[in-house]
């Protein structure tokens, strides 16, 4: 009991720290206004928009015990599946800066859940503010770097892949959290972009 109640602590004073280092509000907590017209640039930023909707409020109030859920023995934590989402998050903003995806390259990485959190958000933020203003997409390719050299894709993979699989995720935060007993905050609504008052 001394010992979950250290790290309880310790967590606090972690997550604690962790917020106060970021400035301002994190983002997505309201979905943008639309842009005006439909292009490549701007539905593909609708697209990381709705996602980073979605995932605030998926991860929105996470608790240490729901970090620790899974609902099956072979199945990810919750907390495993934020890290996933992470590195997804990474790569839609590596092509967005078109910088070359590396495996084990772990410089600068955030540790906690709270910084895993915002560096998610604030990667998809950034990645729609430059896609935002494309037409042709054809020059944010997805490059994976590994020992056998690079291996690059077109932006049609970007979308049915990491977009779309970090959608598909965040699903699966929410359905956990929900059987972990924690459910995601009423009154969100995925449609309108908005958490309603209640």
């Amino acid at each position: 009991m001394r010992t979950f109640i250290l790290t309880l602590s310790l967590f606090t004073i972690l997550t604690m720290n962790s917020q106060q280092k970021q400035e301002g509000p994190l983002p997505y907590q309201q979905i943008p206004e639309y842009p005006e017209s439909y292009t490549a640039g701007t539905v593909v930023a609708r697209m990381i928009d709705g996602l980073g909707f979605r995932y605030y409020w998926a991860t929105e109030g996470l608790q240490l015990q729901d970090l620790a859920y899974k609902p099956a023995e072979n199945s990810r934590t919750i907390g495993e599946t934020v890290d996933h989402i992470y590195g997804l998050s990474r790569v839609i903003y590596n092509s967005a800066i078109k910088k070359v995806n590396e495996r084990g390259n772990t410089d600068q990485e955030p540790t906690t859940y709270e910084e895993k959190r915002a560096q998610t958000l604030f990667h998809l933020k950034e990645a729609r503010e430059i896609l935002i203003k494309e037409t042709d997409l054809s020059e944010f390719q997805v490059i994976f770097k590994n020992d056998s050299g690079l291996s690059e894709f077109p932006f049609w993979n970007q979308i049915n892949g990491p977009i779309e699989d970090a959608v598909w995720h965040t699903g699966q935060v929410v359905m956990m959290r929900r059987a972990a007993g924690n459910p995601w905050p009423k009154g969100v609504s995925v449609f309108m972009g908005r958490k309603r008052e209640n």
